[in-house]
């Protein structure tokens, strides 16, 4: 299998299978996905996503991009969530050309993880039941907070830092497509800053290292910050990774 499911105007679905673990497991193929906006599901794009079997969707947006922009279309068997993670919005897309988009955008993943630390608990209760999957979680991107979700998960599964930050890194095959959009929806706007829509490795190294920091590790922050306790790992090491 390959890790990016081609979608014409999806760009950033990848499928979070065969990472490793740090004792030798592996994560199960076609378990757990991560998305930009499934909105612009359309036509094939639409049959190809069905055919995934996808039993859950975690939308990860406002509310009020979801009334702007969409959601993923009804289906029947199709279970869907939205849990808002993020509770400042910003403009990226129009910061300045200073503005450095590792420690900036690690900033604001530092401030989701404590907002929005009853969306994320939520979500990787969600994430551990055995019977949600196939699953897929996604924003509008599929960068930030769907990034900041991914690193939880796969770090609670026990996949190494390196790892996390690599997958992470993996929207910038999307970055000139996701541009793209953004141009194409917004056509009376400039797009002043250089790092939207890129997806640099430090970004999620900073964020890591501050949790690290602050709670020893992520674990440390899953317990403190979100009350995750060993049950619920076990549960999402149980059904995610293969035996």
């Amino acid at each position: 299998m390959t890790r990016h499911v081609a979608f014409e105007r999806v760009h950033n679905f990848r499928d979070l299978g065969g990472y490793r673990t740090r004792d030798g497991r592996v994560l199960r193929w076609g378990r757990l996905y991560r998305a930009d906006s499934l909105a612009k599901l359309r036509g094939a794009d639409w049959d190809r996503f069905v055919e995934l079997g996808v039993r859950t969707v975690i939308d990860l947006r406002y509310p009020w991009e979801i009334a702007a922009k969409g959601r993923v279309r009804r289906l029947d068997g199709l279970a869907y969530h939205n849990l808002s993670v993020e509770h400042r919005p910003y403009d990226q897309a129009a910061l300045g050309p200073d503005v450095d988009p590792a420690r900036f955008l690690a900033d604001r993943y530092a401030e989701v993880a404590y907002d929005g630390a009853a969306e994320l608990r939520r979500a990787l209760e969600i994430i551990a039941a055995d019977d949600n999957a196939p699953l897929v979680f996604h924003c509008a991107s599929g960068k930030d907070r769907t990034g900041l979700l991914a690193a939880l998960v796969l770090a609670l599964a026990g996949v190494d830092e390196e790892t996390i930050v690599a997958d992470f890194a993996l929207t910038e095959l999307a970055s000139a497509r996701l541009i793209a959009d953004w141009r194409a929806a917004h056509p009376d706007r400039t797009l002043v800053w250089p790092g939207y829509g890129r997806a640099p490795g430090d970004i999620m190294r900073f964020f890591l290292a501050d949790l690290a920091a602050a709670h020893g590790s992520v674990e440390g922050y899953a317990a403190e910050r979100l009350g995750v306790g060993g049950d619920l790992v076990e549960a999402l090491r149980g059904h995610l990774l293969e035996p």
